[in-house]
């Protein structure tokens, strides 16, 4: 439901609304991503079953934006994944750096994503634990590849340690939900116009030829 906000008139409008969905592997650090840019908390212990859902009013451009984020569970069932896939407007994936199995997982993830959705999807990229250094399995430069080939901003960042693109990551990806939502309302308001003008114009050319049969 959206949320109403007060504009300098003192009327209220409704806040324009993003779902985001965040995706990957159990354990790749989602849940502590999502409080991180919440409350810029990092708590440890997360039960990986467990799926929430977040509402956060935020100041995205200067304007008033209602995010609503789905943190979903490490494992799910297909029918379920199918619904957050429908559910959501945009969609942040992450896997760990010191994680291949996770960093394929994205991938299986962008494919089913996009046979869901039949169209392309506003997503971003996420390489966390990266603190964990020593540890690294996938490169800075495989993730980047991966970006590319998705389309999508690539970011590359530590939960446990509070990385400033943390914000950012969640705000490209709702800038471009917003950019994609203005297209498709001005190209629907002129679909809309266009059949207006074609009922009108059929109206005309059917009164017009009634006249001048009534005149014969």
């Amino acid at each position: 439901m959206p949320v109403s906000a007060m504009t300098s008139n003192g009327k209220t409008k409704a806040t324009p609304e993003v779902k985001l969905a965040v995706l990957g592997r159990a354990g790749v650090g989602k849940s502590a991503l999502v409080v991180r840019f919440l409350t810029r908390r990092f708590i440890w212990e997360y039960d990986p079953t467990l799926e929430c859902t977040y509402k956060h009013i935020a100041s995205l451009d200067d304007e008033m934006v209602t995010m609503e984020i789905l943190d979903t569970a490490g494992q799910i069932e297909t029918l379920q994944r199918e619904g957050h896939v429908r559910w959501a407007d945009g969609f942040i994936f992450v896997y760990a750096v010191n994680d291949r199995q996770s960093f394929e997982e994205v991938v299986r993830l962008k494919d089913y994503l996009d046979d869901v959705k039949k169209t392309n999807v506003q997503c971003v990229l996420v390489g966390n634990k990266v603190d964990l250094m020593r540890e690294r399995d996938v490169s800075t430069a495989e993730g980047m590849k991966l970006a590319t080939d998705m389309a999508c901003a690539f970011f590359e960042t530590s939960v446990s340690e509070g990385s400033e693109e943390i914000n950012e990551l969640f705000y490209e990806v709702a800038r471009e939900v917003k950019r994609r939502k203005m297209i498709e309302t001005k190209s629907r308001r002129r679909s809309s116009a266009a059949q207006v003008k074609q009922v009108f114009t059929k109206m005309f050319n059917t009164n017009k030829q009634t006249n001048r049969q009534s005149s014969m």
